[in-house]
């Protein structure tokens, strides 16, 4: 694929759980001398298309949310908001709270998509 037309993916989820173990799992390859820091860089960015295409393909669920906005901020296309006392609800009609949630929302379009 060439460079011009390749997606750039976001690092979001190399912060969950799955993300942390991946991440310390090729710190330890590394230590090991089992693989080379090149190689911990692509399997890292093809972790990031990975999770980020089949979240978009795979998850149909819809969920609300209702709640007070703390703060906001938008930096280099990208929206954070801090919400407080957030009550969701599923599309099943299942209801939860929260005391706190951090929402990070990026833009999903690829490029040349209007």
């Amino acid at each position: 694929m060439a460079a011009a037309t390749q997606q750039q993916y976001y690092e979001l989820y190399r912060g969950s759980s799955i993300g942390l173990s991946l991440i310390d799992t090729i710190d330890d390859l590394i230590n090991d001398g089992r693989i080379e820091p090149q190689l911990a860089m692509k399997i890292l960015a093809n972790f990031d298309r990975a999770i980020a295409d089949n979240l978009a393909e795979k998850v149909k669920s819809r969920l609300t949310f209702k709640g007070h906005l703390e703060t906001y901020r938008f930096c280099d296309d990208v929206w954070t908001f801090l919400v407080k006392k957030v009550k969701f609800k599923s599309d099943g009609g299942q209801e939860f709270q929260a005391e706190k949630v951090k929402i990070v929302s990026c833009n999903s379009k690829k490029p040349g998509e209007p």
